[in-house]
């Protein structure tokens, strides 16, 4: 219990999580309302390999060494991007969504967004019980 704090790996990884989802759920929103702008290209945010290669950068609490006498932290994960998909048909009038394929990519987004939200809920009210039983 002694490990949990609000600025350990996991609850980075959890919070980069829930910043890249929300930002796919802007993403599929923005798509969804312009089904039917001719020329429009659907758009999703790569947040995943990013958070790879941050989870894979982080193994073994690897440290950068920026000054002789500390350590800082490693460096935060690349920026999320916005892409735009180049693996959906296009329409006669140039527009690429696919609203099943939308709202699939909705379903998914929400379902992990509420998982990973029920994790970091879940690791507050423990670090919560352990800050509150330590009055006592």
């Amino acid at each position: 219990m002694a490990g949990i704090t609000l600025e350990d790996r996991t609850t980075k990884t959890l919070v980069t999580a829930l910043d890249g989802l929300t930002a796919r759920q802007r993403a599929i929103g923005n798509n969804l309302a312009n089904v039917d702008t001719p020329g429009f290209k659907a758009s999703d945010v790569s947040f995943a390999r990013q958070l790879d290669k941050a989870l894979e950068a982080n193994q073994g609490l690897r440290m950068v060494v920026t000054h002789p006498q500390h350590l800082a932290e490693p460096s935060p994960p690349e920026n999320m991007q916005i892409v735009t998909r180049s693996d959906t048909s296009h329409r006669l009038d140039g527009n690429n969504v696919d609203i099943d394929k939308e709202m699939s990519y909705l379903a998914e987004t929400v379902i992990h967004f509420q998982a990973a939200a029920q994790v970091v809920s879940r690791r507050l009210s423990l670090l919560r019980t352990v800050i509150n039983d330590g009055r006592r």
